[in-house]
């Protein structure tokens, strides 16, 4: 779902919504009588209204997800319709003029309207895909010119071209004083020196020099300037130029999506009807036609290239909006005609130039920048290849060496670790580490039998019912000790701490509460390791499982950051209109960047959310004045920075 997506959806739904066939009365005077009625039910039921009107239905936009349909479907429909006749040599014209009915011309527009809907649709995604990769080729210019290293680099990997290109200008420049040489004096002249061929031989290296002179004393910028410099001019000269082509892209963009096809407004209620409508549907074709043809064209600025175009449109020979009934038969035959144009040489013509336009202008091809590390490679592979032969048994002991290093770091230091450690939780008796097993707290489990018995000793009244401790006593308190039964010193606890003054004074009161302390101490330390051991395989399963997805998505959110980066520089830097509304040029930048803020929406939010972060995209893209585009950002900034970090 991208912003196009949405205006093409939201046009396609007005036109849905207009009374096209709901209130067709061919004129004012004729009565709603029933024989009108019936006249009219009988032209709406005609073979040929019922095809236009399957035609109309396949160019609506009925998926969500893909609104716009493929070129040549649209050329086929405008075809199928026979609202103009194509020849066999691809040719089209107009149809013989018949008698229509008034309904079926309302269809035919409607069909129309709709096919310019979906091409309108078509060219902005096709501006918006030129916009977006030459804003990686000025980067790229923009590397070279910031560094020497990328400058001299740049200048090593481009020679082959520039020795070529020189050498095909001394060609061709020896070629015109060859083709200028006059054969009769050279003749005599051979005949008097009697030596032909040498003459000639003579002769040909001095027309070379000469050119090759020629050619030296015409690039006097290459004497002056040292081959990096030179390069580095190129490159800027190259850079400008696509900056140059971005803006004038990026202010054609602004001009069909601000002034192409403006029906209503954006609250949905219906504003133009009947002639007006279809004054705005052929004003609109006419813009996207002088658009395309204008905005290839770099030897004008952006706003030469603005008045050109509305200057291109107001006075299009074809732009029937000044009459007062356009709804003539054969202007709906006019206007599809004029589609077709569009579809068939406009665009693929506008395609081609941009393109030529990115190849001269844009990074150099993968072969001219990788050629040097691939001709290294094909220079070194007879001197590899002839010390794998020599050397072929060492290799192979490396190889094994090297095998037997990663087996035995792989049994000593992951596996048998690993074992002993499973060992260890297991409490195996033969394990080499004891994290907690039988006898790792014997000490301090024998030092809390010893303070729980004295204790008892001291005051017998705690742990027996009788006042004298005997062996089977003892050994009794030992066993529960072990169980972790301390009941003589809770015993004494709830008793002191009836009374914890005189408890305090003697002592008593104190020591228990040591005792209970320093057995949960106890329990604490058999209790760590274990715990220290889940929350680390815990950690590093997170770790090794989420770790890709935790880098992309870092990756991701860094880019939008860069992308909101950008729009707020375009809306800073914007130089607004009297009305305080972005300009061509700087609406077109913003939708660019909002294109591709929009594609990293599915991937950063989550859906609960993606509807919102839609809204307030359309809030900054919408066309309501700098200050309102600010807020919009800010608040898309505060809002979503939980995401966006």
């Amino acid at each position: 779902m991208t912003l196009v997506s949405d205006q093409v959806r939201r046009l396609d739904a007005y036109l849905d919504r207009l009374p096209v066939l709901a209130d067709l009365t061919p004129g004012d005077a004729i009565s709603e009588s029933e024989h009108q009625k019936t006249i009219a039910a009988q032209a709406l039921s005609s073979p040929r209204i019922d095809q236009l009107l399957r035609l109309v239905q396949s160019l609506s936009s009925t998926s969500s997800s893909q609104p716009l349909i493929p070129l040549d479907s649209i050329r086929s429909v405008l075809i199928q319709s026979d609202i103009l006749t194509c020849h066999a040599d691809g040719t089209t014209s107009l149809p013989a003029v018949e008698a229509k009915s008034y309904y079926e011309n309302e269809v035919e527009w409607l069909l129309v309207t709709k096919a310019t809907v979906q091409v309108y649709g078509s060219i902005l995604n096709t501006l918006l895909d030129r916009i977006i990769p030459l804003s990686d080729d000025i980067w790229y210019w923009s590397e070279v010119l910031n560094s020497h290293t990328y400058s001299s680099l740049y200048t090593v990997q481009t020679s082959p071209l520039r020795l070529w290109a020189w050498t095909q200008e001394v060609y061709s420049a020896s070629k015109t004083r060859l083709n200028s040489f006059d054969v009769r004096d050279a003749s005599s002249d051979l005949v008097q020196a009697g030596s032909g061929v040498t003459q000639q031989w003579r002769k040909f290296y001095g027309i070379v020099r000469e050119s090759i002179v020629e050619r030296s004393l015409a690039n006097v910028q290459r004497k002056v300037l040292s081959p990096v410099a030179y390069c580095r001019t190129e490159a800027r000269k190259k850079q400008v130029e696509l900056e140059k082509l971005r803006e004038i892209t990026a202010s054609g963009l602004g001009v069909l999506m601000d002034e192409g096809l403006q029906f209503g407004s954006n609250d949905g209620k219906v504003q133009l009807q009947g002639a007006h409508l279809k004054g705005v549907v052929e004003r609109s074709v006419a813009l996207i036609d002088m658009v395309l043809k204008e905005v290839s064209t770099l030897d004008t600025g952006v706003h030469e290239f603005e008045d050109k175009v509305f200057a291109g449109v107001e006075e299009d020979a074809e732009l029937s909006v000044h009459l007062e009934d356009t709804a003539t038969p054969g202007r709906s035959s006019v206007l599809a005609r004029r589609l077709l144009n569009i579809l068939d040489e406009v665009l693929p013509q506008h395609v081609s130039t941009m393109n030529q336009l990115a190849i001269v202008n844009g990074r150099p091809h993968a072969v001219v920048r990788y050629w040097i590390p691939a001709v290294i490679g094909v220079v070194s592979s007879s001197t590899i290849l002839r010390i794998l032969v020599n050397r072929q048994a060492e290799i192979v002991e490396w190889i094994t060496d090297f095998g037997a290093t990663v087996r035995d770091f792989w049994l000593n230091w992951v596996v048998e670790p690993t074992q002993k450690v499973v060992k260890t939780i297991r409490h195996d008796e033969t394990s080499e580490i004891a994290i907690m097993s039988r006898d790792s707290l014997k000490a301090d489990r024998e030092s809390l039998e010893r303070m729980v018995v004295e204790f008892a000793q001291d005051n017998p009244k705690f742990a027996v019912a009788d006042s004298a401790m005997t062996d089977a006593h003892i050994s009794e308190i030992r066993r529960k000790v072990a169980e972790g039964d301390v009941t003589p010193v809770l015993r004494a606890y709830e008793t002191y701490l009836k009374k914890p003054l005189s408890g305090a004074i003697t002592g008593d009161l104190v020591r228990s509460l040591l005792i209970q302390s320093q057995e949960l101490v106890f329990g604490f330390v058999g209790l760590t390791p274990g715990v220290l051991v889940s929350i680390g395989v815990f950690r590093y399963l997170r770790a090794m499982l989420g770790g890709r997805s935790g880098r992309q998505h870092s990756g991701t959110a860094g880019r939008a950051i860069r992308i909101l980066r950008n729009i707020d520089r375009i809306l800073s830097d914007a130089s607004p209109t009297d009305s305080n509304m972005l300009s061509y040029k700087d609406h077109g930048l913003l939708l660019c960047e909002l294109h591709v803020l929009r594609s990293l929406t599915t991937k950063l939010l989550p859906r609960s959310m993606q509807q919102d972060f839609l809204e307030d995209l359309d809030d900054l893209a919408n066309i309501k004045g700098i200050g309102f585009q600010a807020k919009a950002l800010a608040r898309i900034r505060w809002a979503y920075a939980r995401w966006l970090r």
